[in-house]
């Protein structure tokens, strides 16, 4: 039987699959309504990428899956957060791509975070 943190942990990465698709969605729609040069832009990316790294670095090495899942969500975050601040940089015509290419990670990591998360509750 799975525990309220283990359903909670499927939960939060469903939840990431599901904002990933809507990225990818938004970016093959071309609907995007906001400008990625703008400063609330900026620091939402910003934010993003700064959780990924304190991740990263709080995360504690060879703790088996968990380490391993504590791996990719911090990376996770660090690549989004550097996609989105690249796409105040980039020509406007590629920050569709840009928006798919974040929605992709989000998804993998959805994906991927689900499973280590189900392979965890397996394990105990």
């Amino acid at each position: 039987m799975r525990s309220t943190i283990q359903l909670f942990r499927l939960f939060n990465e469903l939840i990431f699959v599901l904002l990933g698709g809507m990225l990818i969605w938004v970016g093959a729609t071309n609907r995007f309504f906001f400008d990625p040069r703008r400063m609330a832009w900026l620091l939402l990316a910003g934010l993003v990428l700064i959780f990924g790294l304190i991740a990263l670095l709080t995360r504690q090495p060879g703790r088996g899956i968990e380490g391993w899942a504590a791996l990719v969500r911090g990376a996770s975050l660090v690549l989004v957060g550097a996609v989105m601040l690249a796409m105040a940089w980039v020509p406007i015509g590629w920050v569709v791509l840009l928006l798919m290419i974040a929605g992709s990670v989000l998804v993998l990591r959805g994906l991927l975070g689900a499973g280590m998360a189900l392979r965890t509750s397996l394990q105990h």
